[in-house]
């Protein structure tokens, strides 16, 4: 028996402590990572290994929860091997949207057959299959807009049927219409995918598109209807999740609204391409050229119907402050040339619409929830209009407090429109965005004048008896200082038509004397003169 001494007898007890934390420690090292390395976060693929794997339910499943939250730079996306993971609704990829099919239609032949058909006739079928593969599209897009759109906001009650039959229209009448094409086309088509001859098809078919008169003369009023309810959440709401779905293709409603419409101004050119790989002497020929003047014709009636619609739309949406505003002219325009948002000299946002015998000047206003226009300064008639192309840099444009003490900026995209008697009313500077609408508006403008006087052209100057916008008229006879101050100008070299300046010597009631008529000092004159800068008072 052996005797331990009052020290001695701890000896076991160390030892049984240190062996004990040894297996403490190896259970460590094969449980969990070692702290005395740090891992590169790129090689962290969850929090979840982080974890101590513990017995404890709770902290367990709250561990397998982590799990899914993968870091941004691990491309293994947080999947850990034999550990369930739960899908995260954010992290999931959004749908792709729908794509349309755009197979060439020798692309559905084979290499043997393909070598049958010369390229001309290659060309010829892929223009046809085009057309057939459009008016596939067509019919499937009206189908999407009255299920997808139209079906549920009835339903749902977003929408009332009445406000629902003002924004379709009768879409549906108009699937039956293509339906028919493409049955004819599937009847002419041969065994081996050729159509030999559309012409007569074509012919007998187009006459059925007036049928879209009613329907495209509406869609100013449906569009401003449909902007008018989108401002009511649930709708805006409805279509928001529409845009998202993959059916949409990243289209808008209006966007499948307006498909008719570019879609039959697609007809021309898909006709023209097909008659271009025709044969001069093929059945097909006079029958094509036939097709095309029918389309012509359809489209024109189209458009003049849908002018005239568009004309009274906005007319009834005019507002006067003033009963001697209203020119009875107003009531003879049908059709509505060009409309836009301008600047005035001051800066001052205005809406300009040209009418085919009145310019009205106006600015947007709400009325009750309702947007109308109303009426700025007095109509201009287009038989009385003069327009003035003005170089950029000939006026200096208001409308910001900096701008009134710096002649570091001058007004680009000007033109100027006023009375031929200036005692009739003032005259407009006005601002356009950019050198593309600035020469729609001018070749608008030009064109509804020359309807009135098939001579006059516009004028590059201003009158010297000429009221602007912001100053009083100024009588004729006045000093050149007053004039000075009302920022009139006199003729100034700007571009202008070949034609314009050709006839303007001879036709303007306001030009000077004929060319030849002046000395090389009116010239000096008249050249000295137009440099003047205009400024606002």
């Amino acid at each position: 028996m052996v005797a331990y001494d009052e020290l001695g007898s701890l000896v076991p007890i160390k030892r049984t402590l240190q062996a004990i934390d040894c297996q403490n420690r190896a259970n460590k090292d094969s449980e969990e990572p070692s702290n005395k390395r740090v891992r590169p976060l790129s090689r962290v693929s969850s929090l979840a290994n982080l974890i101590s794997p513990v017995r404890n339910g709770a902290v367990r499943r709250f561990g397998q929860t982590i799990q899914s939250m993968s870091f941004r730079g691990d491309g293994s996306g947080g999947k850990t091997p034999g550990v369930p993971q739960k899908p995260c609704s954010k992290a999931a990829a959004p749908t792709p949207p729908k794509r349309r099919n755009s197979t060439l239609w020798s692309e559905t032949l084979d290499v043997h057959q393909k070598g049958t058909f010369s390229t001309k006739e290659i060309k010829r079928q892929e223009a046809i299959f085009e057309l057939t593969r459009g008016e596939q599209d067509l019919i499937e897009d009206l189908q999407l807009a009255r299920k997808a759109y139209h079906d549920p906001m009835l339903k749902l009650s977003i929408m009332s049927e009445e406000e629902l039959s003002h924004i379709f229209g009768d879409l549906d009448a108009y699937i039956p219409l293509h339906e028919d094409l493409l049955a004819q086309l599937a009847t002419a088509t041969g065994p081996d995918g050729t159509v030999g001859q559309i012409g007569q098809i074509v012919v007998s078919w187009l006459p059925g598109l007036n049928a879209y008169r009613d329907y495209c003369s509406n869609q100013v009023a449906a569009k401003a209807l449909l902007d008018q309810k989108k401002q009511d959440r649930r709708v805006q709401d409805f279509l928001q999740r529409c845009l998202e779905s993959p059916f949409s293709r990243k289209l808008d409603l209006w966007s499948f609204l307006d498909i008719p419409r570019s879609r039959l101004f697609k007809y021309p050119l898909l006709l023209k391409e097909i008659l271009k790989h025709t044969a001069p002497e093929h059945p097909d020929t006079p029958h094509l050229e036939l097709a095309i003047t029918i389309i012509q014709d359809v489209l024109s009636d189209i458009n003049m119907k849908k002018g005239e619609s568009e004309s009274q739309y906005y007319i009834d949406k005019l507002e006067y402050l003033d009963d001697r505003q209203r020119d009875p002219r107003i009531d003879q325009c049908k059709s509505l040339l060009c409309h836009g948002e301008l600047r005035n000299k001051s800066g001052t946002k205005l809406h300009v619409f040209l009418f085919t015998e009145l310019l009205v000047m106006t600015r947007p206003v709400t009325r009750n929830e309702h947007h109308c226009f109303q009426v700025y300064r007095q109509p201009i008639p287009v038989q009385d209009l003069v327009l003035e192309d003005l170089q950029d840099g000939d006026v200096k444009m208001g409308g910001s407090f900096r701008g009134a003490f710096s002649n570091s900026d001058k007004a680009k995209n000007i033109f100027r429109v006023r009375f031929h008697d200036p005692s009739q009313g003032q005259s407009h500077t006005l601002q356009v965005n950019d050198v593309f609408h600035k020469q729609q508006w001018l070749n608008c403008l030009r064109s509804a004048i020359s309807v009135h006087h098939p001579a006059d052209v516009t004028t590059s100057a201003s009158s010297p008896a000429e009221a602007d916008e912001n100053c009083p008229l100024t009588p004729v006879g006045a000093t050149s200082a007053s004039s000075s101050l009302c920022g009139d100008e006199t003729p100034s070299p700007t571009s202008s038509s070949p034609s314009s300046r050709s006839s303007s010597s001879s036709s303007s009631p306001l030009s000077s004397p004929s060319p030849k008529h002046k000395t090389k000092k009116d010239k000096r004159s008249l050249s000295a003169l137009g440099k003047r800068k205009e400024t606002m008072v």
